[in-house]
This record gives C-alpha cells, structure tokens and sequence, in this order.
C-alpha cells in the first residue's frame, strides 16, 4: 500500500463538503485518522449518530490536536474565527487548507488568524443544494476539480502532500494564483448563482400574481434555477462578500451583455440573437466533452418531467 500523504485530518465544519471530505478520506486512504468538530451541538451529535469520523469533539482545539492537516469547512465568511478556535491544539508542522469558493479573503484571514503556520488554501469546485452531515458522500469529488492556491512561500513537498490527498479522492487537480481564481469562479460558479437567486425571486413575486402557475408550469431551465437558488444561504452571502470585486466585475459585464440582448430582441435583431446562442451552445458541448456534465436527456435525471 503507498504511504499516506497524511496520517490525520481533522475536519472542521461538518456539512456538505466537511461530510464529504470526511468520508472521503476513509474511501480513499484507508488507514487515516479522520476526527472532526462542528460550532452547532446538534451537528456534531448527528456526525457521531452516522459515524461521520473517528472521533467527533466538542472543542475545536481538541478536535485538531495531533493532526498534520486540517481543513476548514465553513462558510468563507466565519474562516478566521474557526482558525482563532482551532489555534491552541495545533501541532507544529501542520498544513492548514479548506474548501472555500473564494480564496484571495480567505488567505487573508487564515494568514492573520494564523501567524507562522503552513497554510495552503483549497477550493473543490464540487457540491449540491443539500447541506448538514448526512448530505455529504465520498464520490463527490470524483472528477471534479480541485484548485489549489499555495502563498509564494508553501514549502513544495507540502503542496506535493495536498495534491496527492486530492487525488485520492478522486479530484482533478489544478494550482493557480489566489486572485485569479476569485476571477474565474466569479465567472463559472458565483455570478450564475446570484443570478439564480435574482430569477427565482423574481418567480415567487410572479407566483402571487399568477396563482401557481410560475410553479406548476415550471420547465427544466427554472427548475435547475431553483436547485441552484436552494444552495446554503450562508456560505453564498459570505461568498458574495469576499468575492466582491470580481463578482461586480463581472455582474457590470453581464448587465452589459444583457443589456445588448435586450436592444436586439426590441430591434427584431434575429441575426445578433442567433449568433450569440451558436456561440454559448458551442461552450455547452465543450463543458460535456471535458466530462463536467452529461449530454443525456434531461442531464440524465431519472425522470423526465421538463423542457428547457
């Protein structure tokens, strides 16, 4: 058996993804000691009802002592307190990551909250609407990518560790500077979400006005609108946050964007209306055939039950 490129992960924040990590780590590197702790009681009374870790503590510097990586997996927004908590059981030689979907701000917070330690911040571009200990599992991450955003001074054989910990669990690996990868998930991951959330909300003003049928009638576009609006509040306002500049960035874009669509559907501009859904049906195909999503009807759901 190859060696392990950790022998004990304590995992803090035990929802989704801290679930998810957790289990993964037991699939994918038998042998690792898996603890965890969780700020709400009942989260962690729920993590030792379902054998979530080897251990479940009620004190996150109890949780975290021995271990020679710890992963953060709480809302972006509530990293630096989480760290603060952690601080005094923390072995020497430990690497720091987490999960989070903004980086920049979370290096930031990690570094001041934790002076001296080897912090190497991580993003798992992976997830679901659900959330608590029992959502999460250990294929989550299967080929799904995972980006890693090392300080110029991460000692390498630690990056080498991390990479390798991922790779275990099933993740396609990526490193790249922490400011652009605020940039591109801005892009890729937050905008669409604050526009879901803007569309649904729009719905449920309408669903008054037309006494159901927003719902009744709804097909498979408004519906994966909805998963994605039905995604941790919490973790998305604190994404929001400290992902401010790019997501304004690329909101100005978008409303410029949306704001020529909208002159061309006025004008009767088929043309520039038919070139523009060419051009983003071609990024669609090309999302399918680097194997992050399924060209199968209806996504492959079981059932069948939308349109687009």
């Amino acid at each position: 058996m190859p060696s392990l490129p950790f022998r004990h992960v304590a995992v803090i924040g035990l929802g989704l993804l801290g679930g998810s990590v957790a289990r993964a780590a037991h699939a994918g590197l038998p042998g690792i000691r898996v603890t965890g702790y969780d700020a709400d009681p009942a989260v962690r009374d729920r993590a030792r009802a379902i054998t979530l870790a080897d251990a479940i503590y009620d004190d996150a510097a109890e949780a975290v002592a021995g271990a020679d990586l710890v992963v953060l997996c709480v809302p972006v927004g509530a990293m630096g307190d989480a760290a603060r908590a952690m601080a005094p059981g923390l072995s020497a030689g430990v690497v720091i990551s987490d999960v989070g979907s903004s980086k920049a701000g979370v290096a930031a917070a990690l570094a001041d909250a934790l002076p001296g330690h080897r912090v190497i911040p991580a993003h798992p571009v992976a997830g679901t609407e659900q959330s608590g200990p029992d959502a999460g599992f250990a294929s989550l991450f299967r080929n799904r990518w995972c980006i890693l955003t090392p300080p110029a001074d991460a000692d390498p054989a630690d990056l080498a560790r991390l990479v390798a910990l991922w790779e275990a669990f099933g993740a396609r690996v990526e490193v790249m500077d922490a400011e652009h990868h605020d940039l591109v998930l801005a892009v890729t991951s937050h905008l669409p979400h604050l526009i879901a959330y803007t569309i649904v909300g729009t719905a449920s003003d309408l669903e008054r006005v037309t006494q159901s049928e927003v719902i009744k009638y709804s097909a498979g576009g408004f519906r994966d609108f909805t998963r994605i609006a039905a995604s941790d509040p919490t973790m998305w306002r604190d994404v929001f946050l400290t992902n401010r500049d790019a997501v304004l960035d690329m909101l100005g874009r978008f409303n410029r964007d949306l704001a020529e669509l909208e002159a061309a559907i006025r004008a009767g501009d088929g043309q520039l209306l038919h070139d523009q859904f060419t051009r983003t049906r071609a990024i669609r195909r090309s999302i399918i055939e680097m194997g992050q999503d399924d060209a199968r009807p209806d996504f492959g759901r079981s059932d069948h039950t939308g349109g687009n």
